[in-house]
């Protein structure tokens, strides 16, 4: 499940128009249990598989944490952060927004599938906005300015300090600089700036990172109609399957180890005007390491999505195998309808139908994997009433000990004031009283 931050983050780059999908980076991003991290420090740079991680590698909550957040102002959130993993620490955390944010901060309004990430449906691409879209004048002079967005979070006791700025540059640029200071890391703490360029049929991103002094270029290529240009409306009817076929690459250097790394994918990914099931493939490679991954998640139904990832090594003949789901449970939320009738000119209601309405909402999913050694894992993430919670279970065979983890996310309304909380509790499970995971 997405932190706050995490959520006003993606809530910033809706609202100022960046698509999040149409990169190398989220080439695999199906699969993966969690969005992408609000920090992208080198350490946290995402693998090229991400795409598929949604089902087949969610992560399950450790430790007891109790997490408070506010969306105050449209443009200002705060979040409080108090753990118990070992030893208690906490954290707290700032975001501001030049852009007005429109987002739903109360649980019992949040739409699960903001912040629960699974099966992924690209749409279609969409032309950039034109320059002077963004142009404002008064008296004859612009005074517009770019977007930003500001976020900062301290770690206690340890004094860790993070912190991202972010800035639209143009319709199809933006600009990132994270940083990281913490005495454990080399030099006292680590910088990266990222420089992104989206304009739909292709983009590109140029990152260097102070750590290693690590250069890098990555790039996604779609094939098919240019968005920037007036295309005829599409035929999904004459095509079997009506999709996109991507494809990318990524090449980066560390100077100070003298080392480097490349690596190139491809997607293909069905659209929503496709008739069919929806699906989506993925072939990932690294020859440098000869790591080959494939990918495959189907939409088998409104509620239910399957996912399988393989992994081979041409090297050491290694191989991995992963399959998940994930199933939706929904149901019918009754919500008044006698203000939208009248707005249409309907004024007869009948009785029984007065003041409700039968709406359908998401109310919980359940995520389940297992790969070719046996280690299962599962994870239930729903609401109830204004409680979103999260439990999660994880064992492997080869240990004496499984994991069974339970998170719960908590939204209390009071004046007007939106609050966000999040309730984690662990215990591990002791099967062999000479093994301890």
């Amino acid at each position: 499940m997405l932190g706050f931050m995490e959520y006003v983050q993606n809530a910033f780059l809706d609202a100022s128009h960046w698509n999040q999908d149409n990169s190398y980076s989220s080439l695999t991003a199906t699969a993966r249990s969690l969005g992408c991290p609000l920090l992208p420090a080198p350490f946290l740079r995402r693998n090229l598989t991400d795409l598929f991680k949604d089902i087949l590698d969610f992560p399950t909550p450790r430790g007891l944490r109790l997490n408070v957040s506010s969306l105050s102002t449209a443009n200002l959130a705060t979040s409080y952060d108090l753990g118990s993993v070992g030893a208690v620490d906490g954290s707290l955390s700032y975001l501001y927004s030049s852009l007005p944010l429109k987002a739903t901060s109360r649980s019992l309004e949040i739409d699960l599938c903001d912040v629960v990430r699974g099966y992924r449906q690209l749409q279609e691409l969409r032309r950039p906005d034109e320059p002077w879209w963004w142009e404002v004048w008064q008296s004859g002079r612009r005074v517009d300015r770019r977007d930003i967005l500001l976020y900062g979070r301290m770690f206690l006791p340890r004094s860790t300090v993070e912190a991202l700025y972010l800035r639209r540059l143009s319709p199809t640029g933006q600009v990132k600089v994270s940083c990281v200071s913490d005495t454990r890391l080399k030099n006292g703490g680590t910088l990266l700036a990222l420089f992104q360029r989206d304009v739909g049929k292709y983009n590109t991103e140029f990152l260097y990172s102070t750590d290693e002094a690590l250069a890098g270029v990555r790039g996604l290529y779609n094939f098919g109609p240019d968005p920037r240009k007036d295309n005829p409306p599409p035929n999904p009817s004459a095509e079997r399957f009506y999709g996109r076929f991507s494809a990318g690459a990524e090449l980066y250097y560390g100077a100070m180890n003298k080392s480097g790394g490349v690596s190139t994918g491809v997607r293909f990914a069905t659209l929503p005007a496709h008739s069919g099931i929806p699906l989506t493939m993925t072939l990932t490679i690294n020859p440098l390491m000869g790591n080959l991954s494939t990918t495959y998640a189907v939409k088998a139904g409104d509620s239910l999505a399957l996912c399988s990832r393989f992994d081979f090594n041409v090297y050491s003949y290694e191989s991995d195998l992963v399959i998940g789901c994930e199933l939706w449970r929904r149901r019918q939320k009754l919500v008044p309808i006698a203000t939208e009738l009248a707005s249409l000119g309907v004024h007869e209601i009948p009785r029984h139908l007065l003041g409700r309405e039968g709406v359908t909402e998401t109310a919980s999913v359940l995520k389940a994997r297992i790969n070719q050694n046996g280690c299962i894992g599962l994870l239930w993430e729903g609401r109830i009433k204004e409680l979103l919670f999260c439990l999660g279970s994880w064992n492997h065979p080869y240990r004496g000990g499984g994991l069974m983890e339970r998170q719960g996310l908590l939204s209390i309304s009071d004046g007007g004031t939106n609050h966000l909380g999040r309730l984690v509790s662990n215990f591990n499970i002791l099967r062999d009283s000479n093994t301890l995971r």
